[in-house]
């Protein structure tokens, strides 16, 4: 097997995409102008701002900063066309929760990955705060919204945890003529509490949020932090390839989102978290990586699935690359990402000799020590084309089908890779 070169110096991700979208949506709720710093340029987040400005709100794009011209609660107007959410299925399912309360009709459509991805987890609630909703016969986009205002407040159990339907419904919650509250027996990422101001409490029963009817939220000015979810790749990278040590600038460490952390560390991954600090109501640091990795099987518990559910591709490549075994359950949610991932892991994963088990919800593998050479086949998603990216660190026989499917997240993240192999020690 070819060494690798070893990864040297210190760079950044882009802006988290999870925040990226809901400050475009807040800051278009909001009155005045909203300026957003280190905004995401990926397609899914530009997708979020097409679509606002398809409903009249004013989004300008510059080098440093995004501004959002907001229009309050009372602001937007019917699009005559179907709104493009492109891929992004946070685009699709938050802005429905805002659409839900407006006095018009609306129709969201997207790509064909997207339209395969169900809708009916945030269709359902809506309904029942009285919007009218249309999906398709399998519960997928197009997705047909007449709103309405005020809409109903709504007691809602989250059976199914998603931050992308909480957050529908608290926008939604918005619009509505008294209190909405989301009880969720597993806590989800709390992005849009944090940018709502909302506060949250822990109850036998899980977590409760609360939203009171009419909320106007206030002009955002903030420094978004760098995504967690690009950043894991980058860590991966580092931490497989022997000499390597990266510093990761300015990564979001919201306690939501962090667990993926925790768990390499528990592992035997060496990260060190320096300059913590908060930004735009996020807490934010830098992460020191070198390299070295644990030996026993990597497994992820279904406890803790939730709250590193976008990062399990990576996990997973991450311990191929180790030589180690892996193991997964809980995670059914991955078969309704932008592909089905437990599938495409599983086909890929054999392809380069692993024995793999596959499960309803999950799958797992024992070590294997020299994959094979194979192309990878990521069924255009970005977050399988970046996991096998690794094993072609440490195999470079391994070919990926799609590289510029990162582009809905991490565009850079091949050239990254590239600068990172470069002799060039970080500066601390």
């Amino acid at each position: 097997m070819i060494e690798a070169r070893p990864l040297k110096g210190e760079t950044r991700v882009p802006g988290d995409k999870s925040i990226s979208h809901r400050a475009l949506m807040v800051g278009a709720l909001a009155s005045g102008q909203s300026r957003l710093r280190g905004l995401s340029s990926a397609s899914d987040p530009m997708s979020t701002a097409s679509c606002l400005r398809d409903l009249g709100i004013q989004v300008d794009i510059g080098t440093d900063e995004v501004v959002v011209h907001g229009k309050g609660l009372h602001g937007l107007r019917q699009c005559a066309h179907a709104l493009d959410c492109g891929n992004s299925g946070t685009t699709m399912r938050l802005l429905a929760g805002i659409l839900a309360g407006q006095p018009f009709e609306s129709r969201l459509t997207g790509d064909g990955s997207l339209s395969k991805r169900p809708m009916i987890r945030v269709a359902e609630p809506l309904r029942a705060m009285g919007a009218g909703i249309e999906l398709s016969s399998e519960g997928t986009a197009p997705f047909k919204i007449n709103g309405q205002r005020p809409l109903k407040p709504l007691h809602f159990i989250a059976t199914l945890p998603s931050a992308q339907v909480k957050s529908a419904v608290l926008l939604a919650g918005l619009f509505t003529d008294g209190e909405t509250t989301v009880l969720e027996p597993t806590p989800t990422r709390d992005h849009t509490e944090r940018m709502l101001g909302l506060s949250s409490e822990d109850t036998e029963q899980g977590r409760k949020v609360s939203v009171p009817a009419g909320r106007l939220p206030n002009p955002l000015d903030v420094q978004i932090p760098g995504d967690i979810s690009a950043a894991i790749f980058l860590i991966g990278a580092a931490a497989i390839v022997p000499g390597s040590e990266v510093l990761v600038r300015d990564v979001g460490v919201n306690p939501g989102r962090a667990k993926v952390l925790s768990l390499l560390r528990d592992w035997g991954i060496s990260i060190v978290e320096t300059q913590t600090r908060m930004a735009g109501g996020e807490p934010v640091a830098d992460l020191l990586v070198r390299s070295g990795h644990g030996t026993t099987t990597l497994e992820i518990a279904a406890k803790d699935v939730p709250a590193c559910i976008d990062e399990i591709p990576a996990l997973s490549c991450i311990a191929l690359s180790a030589g180690v075994g892996f193991s997964v359950r809980g995670a059914s949610e991955l078969r309704a990402k932008e592909s089905d991932r437990i599938q495409h892991l599983v086909m890929n994963f054999r392809a380069v000799g692993s024995a793999v088990e596959e499960y309803p919800d999950g799958f797992s593998f024992e070590g294997n020590s020299n994959p094979a050479a194979a192309t990878i086949v990521t069924g255009g998603d970005h977050r399988i084309a970046m996991a096998f990216a690794l094993a072609a660190l440490r195999r470079p026989e391994i070919e990926i089908d799609d590289r510029q499917c990162v582009a809905v997240s991490f565009p850079e993240f091949f050239p990254t890779i590239a600068r990172l192999q470069q002799p060039a020690p970080y500066r601390s």
